[in-house]
């Protein structure tokens, strides 16, 4: 284990303890160690503002000996039994499991969801380590005849090489295990770098890889407040030969420009501006519950959220209000505190970039049903919002929210809701409520999205394909086209002689 500088920590000695065990250094060729400068950086507690752990702030020197030794180690990894690999994942989801609790704490702590939503998240991303355990064990081919009978056509498939796998900070665990694990079911070595703001979930996640036997080199891990430059150097050692990112469109496009110079695998799952779709013959019980899901999942700090609510102008105004007496009755607090539902947003600067939205959305014509502003005291905190009557030309409708906000857009027939719904650079998630089958078919085909929730305000799945079209990525994770991304396919052309 690191050891951390003395901090100022005033959070609980059960907190203070369960982050003690966390190693804070780099994890590079099997072994913890400080950065090559030995620079370290702060995490912070959203819900009172203070240090809580200290973390290695490794550079490009630092990155590049965590890819030579993904490299290095390439081969010996890929060669490894498909079933040593699938028992490795089977033990760490199961280790995932057992430490259910803590891991809830480190990543209520460091990022601010409510502690039940985090142990959550915790199951979710363990259900990503059994998914791909399954997996790794049938990764298939093919064998037949050419047309004219004169060769056997044999196809198998292989481990891409050396990844680069690069996460948010608003799923800390599950992003991780998304791309960990149908990697190591791949047979692939990697490069990691979790987000500065959250990087102790990921960190707490490397132990419980090596207690479950993961081999020293298959998993190195640079943390980093220098995330450019370490990532550049991976993107151009010419040994990396995919990238697996989550995070913004515009970093997402930076970064498949350096993957096009050496030609790599790449895998983007960035931006989303959802639109949920709420019809008049909807039950609106379910839609409110359903939209309460899609925009308040991790305070709304989540690509798939339910950025822009379209509902049909006769139940608009009852929809409104359901929503709003849903919302405005949910206890605001620490994540850690029993009872809490709504934690803070990540950093002050996304607290301010939700204020900004909502001022803006008001002063061009939307009315505040509820919250509309930040409490009172330290803490990121906002409070949860519903806005109705938000004219098109607000700014909210072409950007992220990234926060608890619910804008209500009215609408009159089908046709205009699918062309605003489909007004946007993003195509990542969706979701549609009507009690009409031919409709919901109808609606979901017609709509310029990855993924769409029919009744429903959530589409993730380990054993569904997550991720987008248009400006929302490339690739699928998850599922079984989640192991895909991460294989190459070799033909064979053999004689029948």
């Amino acid at each position: 284990m690191t050891p951390h500088p003395t901090l100022k920590v005033p959070a609980s000695h059960q907190v203070l303890n369960v982050i003690a065990k966390v190693n804070t250094g780099l994890y590079i060729d099997g072994e913890w160690a400080e950065s090559s400068t030995g620079a370290r950086f702060a995490v912070v507690n959203p819900a009172t503002e203070e240090v809580i752990a200290t973390v290695a702030d490794g550079g490009p020197e630092d990155a590049r000996r965590a890819i030579e030794t993904a490299g290095r180690e390439q081969k010996a990894w890929a060669k490894t039994p498909p079933r040593e690999r699938s028992e490795i994942l089977r033990r760490a989801f199961e280790l995932i499991i057992a430490r259910q609790d803590e891991l809830a704490l480190i990543m209520t702590t460091e990022m601010g969801k409510p502690f039940a939503e985090a142990k959550g998240e915790v199951a979710y991303a363990a259900e990503f380590f059994r998914w791909f355990s399954e997996e790794a064990v049938r990764i298939g081919g093919d064998l037949t005849t050419t047309g004219d009978g004169k060769n056997r056509i044999l196809v198998s498939k292989e481990p891409v090489g050396p990844c680069v796998l690069v996460t948010p900070w608003n799923f800390p665990l599950a992003m991780a295990t998304r791309k960990i694990g149908p990697a190591i079911a791949a047979g692939c070595t990697m490069v990691f770098k979790p987000a500065n703001l959250t990087p102790l979930s990921s960190l707490a996640l490397v132990d419980i890889l090596i207690e479950a036997g993961l081999p020293k080199g298959a998993l190195n891990v640079v943390t980093t407040t220098k995330a450019s430059e370490v990532v550049t150097q991976w993107m151009e050692s010419g040994i990396a030969r995919k990238i697996s990112f989550t995070g913004s469109t515009g970093v997402g496009v930076r970064l498949l420009e350096q993957a096009a110079k050496n030609v790599m695998r790449s895998s983007m799952e960035l931006g989303g501006n959802a639109p949920l779709i709420v019809f008049e013959d909807a039950d609106l019980d379910r839609a409110v519950e359903g939209a309460f899901t899609a925009k308040m999942r991790n305070m709304g700090e989540a690509c798939t959220a339910a950025n822009r609510i379209f509902v049909q102008r006769a139940v608009a105004a009852d929809f409104s209000a359901r929503l709003a007496k849903r919302l405005g009755a949910l206890k605001i607090g620490d994540g850690a505190e029993e009872g809490t539902e709504v934690g803070p947003l990540v950093e002050e600067k996304a607290l301010n970039k939700v204020q900004e939205l909502v001022d803006d959305a008001v002063a061009k014509g939307a009315t505040v049903v509820c919250g509309g502003s930040r409490p009172e005291g330290r803490g990121y905190f906002y409070s949860p919002t519903v806005l109705s009557d938000v004219t098109p030309d607000a700014a909210l409708m072409s950007e992220e929210i990234f926060g608890p906000v619910a804008p209500i857009i009215p609408f009159d027939t089908e046709e205009e809701v699918i062309r605003m719904a489909n007004d946007t650079q993003w195509g990542l998630a969706s979701y549609v409520f009507t009690q009409d089958l031919d409709r919901a078919f109808r609606v979901g085909e017609e709509l310029e999205v990855g993924m769409v929730g029919l009744n429903t305000g959530l589409v993730s799945n380990p054993a569904a394909p997550f991720g987008g079209i248009k400006a929302s990525g490339l690739g699928r994770e998850g599922g079984r086209l989640g192991l895909e991304e991460f294989l190459e396919i070799k033909y064979m052309a053999i004689p029948r002689l």
